[in-house]
């Protein structure tokens, strides 16, 4: 079976739970931890409510995209254990082909604890278990050969193997890259990005890729708080679109030749900000393969998803189906363009 895209990187039952017993610590000292959480040491606190779901990054970008109408299977490796038989039914559930998952013995699937605070923001704690076990040899890379996209998400385990073996095939890849690549720099990630033919991350990602490339190192903050310096920056390095989202201010992109800007929609009700960033990334995605690469277009079903997603508790309930986010053109006249 042709797939238009194949996801590659996590999949995890999330359990959330809320609380109101943190405090916000903004910490402009540190351009990388800018915003933190704070709980008072020693103490016990009270969980407000909680959900099981699921997630994991190339499983949130999965269901987007099949939701979206586009022919999809996720690359990704889950346990022999009760968690991981529900993982992949929910695939299933979701029309994304289970072809492609590979099933660990002896080890359990991967699972995240995800605490919301008080302004709904949240913080996740990632045991990545079998996601850790996933590989992509010369059998996998024979399998991606024949689609469209490869959307590659956050990777764990021998990834830098993972890295170099993705990047051989003969698909558009898109990238959202998770925390231990961009921890890992420049260094070990720049020369992907030239291969790159959309990556997407968000302000304070962006920021940690360009200040670990030497040249960035000594900029000051203004330069760095500025989204326009960021993008050009990053697709200096011969990424084809780079997307810097930004939480309540949107989201922009670079082409190279123009930059673009799309304002948020507003959710009907703030309920929970998990996989925003997977559903702007991969409806970004889906939407350049509908729209024959027209980008404005593309911002614009990407603001309207995760609107919707934030409405929604979990990191794929609030997904939107292509009719769904279509709607969006008859509601507005499109993005304004920066």
């Amino acid at each position: 079976m042709k797939y238009d895209f194949v996801t590659v990187g996590g999949a995890t039952e999330d359990i959330t739970f809320y609380t109101k017993e943190g405090e916000i610590i903004y910490n402009k000292e540190d351009i990388l931890r800018q915003k933190m959480i704070a709980f008072e040491y020693g103490a016990k606190l009270r969980i407000d409510r909680a959900y099981s779901t699921f997630g994991g990054g190339a499983a949130n970008a999965a269901v987007c995209l099949a939701k979206l109408g586009l022919k999809t299977a996720a690359m990704v490796a889950v346990g022999g254990d009760i968690r991981g038989e529900s993982i992949s039914r929910n695939f299933q559930v979701h029309g994304v082909s289970a072809g492609l998952i590979q099933k660990k013995k002896n080890i359990e699937s991967g699972f995240s604890l995800l605490l919301v605070g008080q302004s709904n923001e949240h913080v996740v704690f990632s045991n990545r278990a079998a996601n850790k076990q996933l590989s992509v040899g010369t059998r996998e890379i024979g399998q991606l050969n024949g689609v469209k996209w490869v959307y590659m998400t956050s990777l764990s385990g021998k990834w830098r193997d993972i890295l170099k073996n993705v990047f051989k095939t003969k698909a558009k890849i898109a990238w959202n890259p998770g925390h231990i690549q961009l921890h890992a720099g420049f260094k070990a990630i720049g020369p992907y990005l030239k291969k790159t033919s959309m990556l997407s991350v968000n302000k304070d990602e962006a920021i940690e890729l360009v200040v670990t490339n030497p040249k960035y190192r000594n900029k000051d903050k203004n330069f760095l708080n500025n989204i326009k310096n960021l993008l050009a920056v990053l697709q200096s390095y011969g990424t084809g679109i780079v997307v810097i989202t930004n939480g309540r201010f949107g989201a922009d992109a670079y082409d190279g030749k123009k930059f673009y800007h799309q304002d948020i929609i507003k959710e009907r009700k703030r309920v929970d900000t998990t996989g925003v960033g997977d559903a702007f990334g991969s409806t970004f995605t889906a939407g350049l393969e509908m729209f024959s690469g027209d980008i404005s277009k593309a911002l614009l079903i990407s603001a309207k998803n995760t609107a919707s997603v934030i409405s929604m508790q979990g990191a794929q309930n609030g997904l939107l189906t292509k009719r769904g986010v279509m709607q969006v053109f008859h509601a507005t006249r499109g993005t304004r363009n920066a």
